[in-house]
């Protein structure tokens, strides 16, 4: 979210494809800010309910050690990536950065292949039954309009 958009920024500088912030006259400046905002707000609850809920943090040297199925998690299986897209997204429309836009798509295939092969499984293996239940109720990219409740 932060080392690799700035290589690219780097990258880009001084090519037709270089960053060019957009202002607050323009109303995509706007849209990124609710964007930013959101996607923050998104990313701070996550980590607290791994912190509060699940008994453990995003960090894999110390992942939670219960499932934790409140807030976003009731809606989407990864509102902590979700967050991280929401930023990515973010940060591509306020830079009025092409780059930066393809690294969101590349992020969101890199983990669309990742979490069905190797984070689920994991997952399954650690939470079991109440993993698998989760998984056929709450969708992995496209958030529910109504929170699931376990049985």
């Amino acid at each position: 979210m932060v080392y690799v958009p700035a290589l690219i920024l780097w990258a880009s500088a001084g090519t037709r494809y270089a960053a060019a912030p957009r202002g607050p006259e323009q109303g995509l400046f706007w849209l990124a800010l609710v964007l930013a905002v959101a996607g923050l707000a998104l990313a701070a609850w996550t980590v607290r309910l791994f912190l509060t809920f699940g008994a453990g943090t995003p960090a894999p040297w110390n992942p939670p050690r219960k499932l934790v199925v409140r807030g976003p998690y009731r809606h989407l299986r990864n509102p902590m990536i979700g967050s991280v897209l929401i930023l990515l997204l973010a940060e591509a429309l306020f830079l009025s950065a092409w780059p930066l836009a393809i690294w969101l798509l590349v992020f969101f295939a890199a983990n669309a292949i990742y979490f069905p092969l190797v984070e689920e499984p994991g997952l399954e293996r650690r939470f079991g039954e109440a993993y698998r239940v989760y998984k056929r109720n709450v969708p992995r990219w496209l958030p529910r309009l109504t929170p699931w409740t376990q049985p």
